[in-house]
Order: structure tokens, then sequence, then C-alpha cells
């Protein structure tokens, strides 16, 4: 199977990260890449989220480079549409493999709830959540397939891995 993009959107606190690392160890083997938009800006850059950030490019290198060496790749973060949408669109183009956009539709008040369950609670508050929350953020085009607050972390990735064909046996040689 050909390499596959899968971008898996959505705001602060909606699942993202629980999602990206559950399809993979659903995946089971090797040969996917998740690059966390939270790594890439905050943990490698120490950059703030901004307008044509460093981290964009780096992103969007990471992932290519990924893809041309043969990994699957799933991209996750928040991704603000405005910011990150020009990067988006022109890795879906320029990519000639398969590809899956995905948004977590979450409400903000699920969203700090949830927040307050994971280890980095303490990073940031739910009036700094409340700042950066967009609602519906979605990339133009109706690329995205939109998955609510009332689709579960098992369901999610499955409906992930049909979507994808990742869940498929992997071609034997």
């Amino acid at each position: 199977m050909s390499p596959q993009l899968i971008v898996l959107r959505g705001n602060s606190g909606s699942g993202k990260t629980s999602v990206a690392l559950a399809l993979r160890a659903a995946y089971g083997r090797r040969g996917l890449a998740v690059i966390a938009q939270d790594t890439v800006r905050r943990d490698i850059l120490r950059e703030p989220d901004v307008q044509d950030g460093v981290n964009i490019g780096l992103i969007d290198t990471m992932t290519r480079y990924a893809l041309e060496h043969g990994h699957h790749v799933v991209l996750e973060g928040i991704l603000f549409a405005n910011r990150y949408g020009p990067m988006l669109r022109a890795l879906r183009h320029d990519y000639a493999g398969r590809s899956a956009f995905f948004y977590l539709d979450v409400p903000f008040e699920e969203t700090v709830r949830r927040h307050a369950t994971r280890p980095q609670r303490t990073q940031f508050t739910a009036e700094q959540m409340r700042e950066w929350y967009i609602e519906r953020d979605l990339l133009p085009g109706g690329c995205e397939t939109v998955i609510g607050q009332d689709s579960s972390l098992e369901e999610t990735v499955r409906l992930m891995l049909s979507r994808t064909r990742l869940g498929e046996a992997p071609a034997t040689s």
C-alpha cells in the first residue's frame, strides 16, 4: 500500500493526540509517522502559534519527507484554517497518493472537561483555551470528515482506519 497522508484537526482538548496515538497502535507496525503540531511548534522550535510561523514550513517539510520515504503520516494539531490552510491545501494538492482529512468537532465545554484530565492540564487555563477556540474551523472545500463528540475513541479510530484503509493487511512480497 502506498503511503497515505492523514490530517487530524480540532480544537485544544478535542482528542487529536489520543486519536493519533491510538491509530498508530491499531496500525501496529513500523511505517506510520505521527507529526504533532505541538511537538514541532512548542517543543522543537519554542515558537508561538503565529501567522507565517517557522513551524508551518517545518511541519510541511517533515510531512513531505516522511511520505517520500514510504511512511504513512498522521499530521495532528489545531492547525487553524487561516494559518495552516494554505500549507494543508498544498500538501493535499501535491501529494499524488491517498489523503484523508478529519476534524474533531467538540464543543468548548467538553474540551475544557477533557483538558482537566490531561497531564498538561497545568500548562494552560480554560481562559486560554477559550481564546484559541474556533467553532467548526473547517478547511474550505468540504475535504474533511467531521467527527462529533459522541464518537468514542475506538469508534473514531475504526472510522479512520476504514476511510484510509490502514486497517487492511499489508501486502506480502
